[in-house]
């Protein structure tokens, strides 16, 4: 063989082995490698590892995946929720989590009824601990900062449907919440609690009274008009939900109340919470109340109730009377049905 055919073999050859190389390269990189779609969360300061072990059960090839990770020096995701589509590439799987453009979640809470159920609540959805969202919750100086007490602050959180990152802080989450709240008490909210001579913090106050006192939206603004009645006219409120309130403050929130009794009354008599005994709203709020309470304090219904006893013939309703005589027939009809089913307490 002459020369010149040897150096073209061996040019060819070259070619060969290169081409060939740079296919199995291009494979690697930019042929699909996800067989399906979903979503993975990421925590903050995982690593490659991590992240490889997260995107498994989506992978054609783990260690393509890996090896172009490796080619492209990337190392460390950043956290978050993130979506996987079928036929990614390990290209763009490697710029997905480099690049943090996650996908937002849908956060959503309501009805929890103290700082600690909210954190838990809000624990399950984000990747902050209940024990990081209480602390950011309690935080002294944020409540100095925005004068709200601890007892307070339950107010500060509307509860709704909100979008967040997966990976949002505790303290993240509190700071938009507070952002939210501030929204939330627009110029009309304001007008109208003004109207009805009350802070924002005392509408909330009344608003989760309400809250507890019916889970009926369309009764609501008859109840938040009764308290306003009473409360302007310097009755005491006579609200059973403070009661049983202060019951749990004083034996425990797993105390069960069915039914409450002059004796309930006469045991928590010294309570700011017993408004059986204060003409006074509570210092603040029983419960987390939704907008519909919240928005009945803000409008309720005009008429001259004063009273108000659980209806026996509706049940989930209430009876309204605008005399002590008239309440009196309808607790009579209560109690003897009560009673009658046995319930003492």
């Amino acid at each position: 063989m002459s020369k010149k055919k040897i150096i073209i073999a061996l040019v060819t050859i070259v070619i060969l082995i290169a081409g060939s190389f740079g296919y199995t390269v291009y494979n690697k990189v930019y042929y699909s490698n996800t067989s399906k779609s979903g979503f993975v969360f990421i925590k903050t300061n995982a690593t490659l590892d991590n992240l490889t072990k997260e995107i498994a059960p989506f992978l054609k090839n783990e260690d393509s995946f890996i090896w172009t990770a490796n080619k492209k020096k990337f190392r460390t995701p950043k956290a978050g929720k993130y979506q996987i589509t079928e036929n990614m590439t390990n290209n763009d799987l490697v710029n997905l989590f480099r690049s943090g453009k996650q996908t937002p979640i849908k956060l959503a809470f309501n009805n929890q009824g103290t700082l600690e159920s909210l954190a838990k609540r809000i624990g399950e959805q984000i990747e902050a601990s209940p024990t990081e969202l209480f602390k950011a919750f309690t935080d002294k100086d944020f409540l100095n900062q925005i004068e709200f007490t601890e007892k307070e602050s339950l107010g500060i959180y509307i509860p709704n449907s909100y979008q967040f990152y997966w990976n949002s802080s505790a303290k993240q989450f509190r700071n938009k919440m507070y952002e939210e709240y501030q929204k939330f008490w627009n110029k009309s909210r304001l007008k109208k609690a003004k109207a009805q001579n009350l802070s924002p913090k005392q509408v909330m106050t009344l608003a989760s009274i309400v809250h507890k006192e019916t889970a009926r939206n369309e009764e609501r603004p008859i109840v938040a008009g009764l308290y306003l009645n009473r409360y302007k006219d310097k009755w005491p409120l006579q609200a059973d939900p403070t009661i049983i309130f202060a019951m749990k403050q004083k034996y425990g929130q797993d105390f069960e109340m069915r039914r409450v009794l002059f004796k309930n009354i006469e045991d928590i008599k010294d309570s700011p919470y017993n408004t059986y005994k204060t003409k006074n709203l509570p210092p603040s709020l029983i419960a987390m109340p939704d907008i519909s309470a919240i928005d009945a304090v803000l409008n309720p219904a005009k008429h001259e109730y004063y009273f108000m006893c659980a209806s026996v013939s509706k049940i989930g309703y209430h009876e309204f009377a605008k005399t002590l005589a008239q309440h009196n027939l309808n607790r009579k009809k209560f109690i003897a049905k009560k009673n009658k089913q046995g319930v003492m307490q």
